[in-house]
C-alpha cells in the first residue's frame, strides 16, 4: 500500500532523525525530497503547496528550533501535518458514520463504474454487521449495468446482511422509496443504496442521483473512488462534489496502488474526510481510515494497532483459551491443534496482509521473503492435514510410510512435503510441552534482562 510513498518519504524521515540541528539549507533539501515524493505519488499541486507551506512554517518556527532532538521534532511536525492533510484537521468524529436520525440510516454510495462501489456496499454491510451490530439491509439502484442487481444480491447474501430486491425495468428513485419503507416494516438499523454508474461523468447520470438523494435524504452520502485513478480522481471529486452533499469519501483498491495520491488529493479537493478505505478483494478487507495511523504507515513509521486489531479479529479467544487449559492439564497438542493453530494464521489476513503495517525496518528486513508463498505452503500444510484420517489426526505417531503416501496422493503433493509437515508439527508440540505444568513463566523469567523494561 502506498509504496513508493513510504520508500521516499521513510528515507528522508531517516535523514531527518540524524540532524543535530535544523538550517535552513538541511530543512530546504528536506522539504525539496518531500515535495518531490508526494508530487510522484500523483498527489495534486495545489495540495502538495499547501502541505509544504505548513512544514516549512512550523520547522523554522520555535517548535523545532527549541527541542532537545530537532530531527526528530521535524518528523513529528511531518507527521502531523500528513495526518492533517489526510483528515486528522477535522476531528476524531469526522471520520464516523452518522447514526444520528431515526432508523434506518440511510447510506447512499455514489461514483463512477468500475470502482467497486457494489462490493464495497457488501463490505460495508459486513462492517457494520460486525463491528457496529446493525441490522443491514442493503439495495440496488442500477438498473442499467447487467448484473448488478444479482451482483448485491450475492455479495449481500455472502456477508450475512438483508437484500431488497429490484428489477431492471424499476425507477431508481422508486427502488430507493420501496427499500426505505420496508426497512421500516422491518425494523432495520441501516439502508445502504447502491447507485449506477457511468464510465465518464455525465449530466444525466448526476441528475438521477441527485434525485435519488432528494427522495430518501441520506444521512450519509459517501463518494467511492478507485485510489489508482490518480489525478483523474480529482476531477470526478470535484464533479460529484458539486452535484451532492457528499459526507464521506471511500477509497478502494489501496492495496493495488503503490502510489496513492488520490487518498490525499480527493480530501483535499472535496474537504470531506476518507470515512474507509479498501485494502483487498476480500469481504473483509474495509478499514475505517484513521488519518494519524496512516501518516504513521506512510511515514513508514508502521501501524501497531492496526495489527493488534487484526490479531483480535482473527483470533478465536475461546478456542485459545480451550487449548491452554488443555496442554496444562496434561492434555496433548494434536494434529487438529496443529491444523487450528494454522486457521488462525490465515484469519488474521496471512503474512502479506500484516506487512504493511509493520515499521520499514521490518519490512526491510522481510524483503527478501516470498509471503505469497508462505501462504501457499500453509495452505499446502492443511490440504495434508485434511487429507489424515481422524486417528491420524489424534495419534500422528502412527504415520509411518504407507500412510504417508496416502495423505501425500489425498492431498496432491509428494511425500517430502509431508515429512517436512510432520516436523513442522513436531517442533511445535516440543514447544506446547514446554507450557506444560508452569513452563511458560519459566520461559518468561529466562527471558528477563534479554528484553527492555521487564522486571
Amino acid at each position: 500500500m502506498l509504496d513508493n510513498l513510504t520508500q521516499r518519504l521513510a528515507k528522508v524521515v531517516k535523514t531527518m532523525r540524524g540532524e543535530a540541528r535544523l538550517t535552513e539549507a538541511n530543512t530546504a533539501e528536506m522539504l525539496r525530497e518531500v515535495r518531490m515524493a508526494l508530487l510522484e505519488a500523483d498527489v495534486a499541486l495545489p495540495a502538495v503547496r499547501e502541505f509544504i507551506a505548513k512544514v516549512k512554517e512550523k520547522a523554522l518556527g520555535e517548535e523545532v528550533v527549541g527541542s532537545l532532538s530537532p530531527g526528530q521534532a521535524l518528523v513529528g511536525v511531518v507527521q502531523k501535518e500528513l495526518a492533517a492533510l489526510m483528515g486528522a484537521d477535522l476531528g476524531p468524529e469526522a471520520t464516523q458514520l452518522s447514526f444520528a436520525q431515526q432508523p434506518p440510516a440511510i447510506i447512499l454510495m455514489a461514483g463512477l463504474q468500475g470502482v467497486g462501489k457494489t462490493t464495497t456496499t457488501g463490505k460495508l454491510a459486513k462492517y457494520l454487521k460486525e463491528q457496529k451490530k446493525k441490522k443491514v439491509l442493503t439495495v440496488s439502484a442500477d438498473v442499467y449495468r447487467p448484473a448488478a442487481i444479482a451482483q448485491l444480491e450475492s455479495v449481500t447474501r455472502q456477508v450475512g446482511a438483508d437484500f431488497f430486491p429490484s428489477t431492471a425495468s424499476d425507477k431508481p428513485v422508486d427502488i430507493a422509496r420501496n427499500a426505505l419503507d420496508w426497512a421500516k416494516k422491518h425494523y432495520h438499523d441501516v439502508l445502504i443504496i447502491d447507485t449506477a454508474g457511468r464510465l465518464g461523468i455525465d449530466e444525466a447520470m448526476m441528475q438521477e442521483i441527485a434525485a435519488v438523494h432528494g427522495a430518501v435524504n441520506p444521512v450519509e452520502t459517501l463518494f467511492v473512488v478507485d485510489a489508482m485513478l490518480g489525478q483523474d480522481a480529482i476531477n470526478t471529486a470535484k464533479a460529484f462534489n458539486d452535484a451532492l452533499p457528499l459526507t464521506g469519501i471511500v477509497l478502494t483498491k489501496l492495496d493495488g496502488d503503490s502510489r496513492g495520491g488520490a487518498a490525499l488529493s480527493v480530501r483535499h479537493v472535496t474537504g470531506k474526510p476518507i470515512k474507509f478505505a479498501g485494502v483487498s478483494e476480500k469481504l473483509d478487507g474495509l478499514e475505517a481510515f484513521d488519518p494519524a495511523r496512516m501518516a504513521n504507515r506512510v511515514l513508514g513509521m508502521g501501524d501497531i494497532l492496526a495489527l493488534v486489531e487484526e490479531a483480535r479479529k482473527g483470533v478465536d479467544a475461546e478456542a485459545a483459551a480451550e487449548l491452554a487449559n488443555k496442554i496444562k492439564v496434561g492434555g496433548r497438542f494434536d494434529m487438529n491443534d496443529f491444523k487450528a493453530q494454522l486457521t488462525q494464521m490465515k484469519k488474521m489476513g496471512g503474512m502479506a496482509g500484516l506487512m504493511d503495517k509493520l515499521p520499514a525496518q521490518f519490512q526491510q528486513a522481510a524483503a527478501g521473503a516470498n509471503m505469497g508463498q508462505a501462504e501457499k505452503s500453509v495452505q499446502r500444510m492443511v490440504g495434508i492435514i485434511d487429507s489424515m484420517t481422524p486417528l491420524e489426526r489424534a495419534k500422528p505417531e502412527l504415520i509411518k510410510a504407507n500412510r504417508k503416501r496416502r495423505i501425500a496422493a489425498g492431498a496432491g503433493v509428494q511425500v517430502q512435503e509431508v515429512n517436512r509437515m510432520l516436523n513442522q508439527y513436531d517442533q511445535m508440540q516440543t514447544m506446547m510441552k514446554k507450557l506444560k505444568g508452569g513452563g511458560l513463566m519459566k520461559m518468561m523469567r529466562g527471558m528477563k534482562g534479554m528484553m527492555p523494561g521487564m522486571r
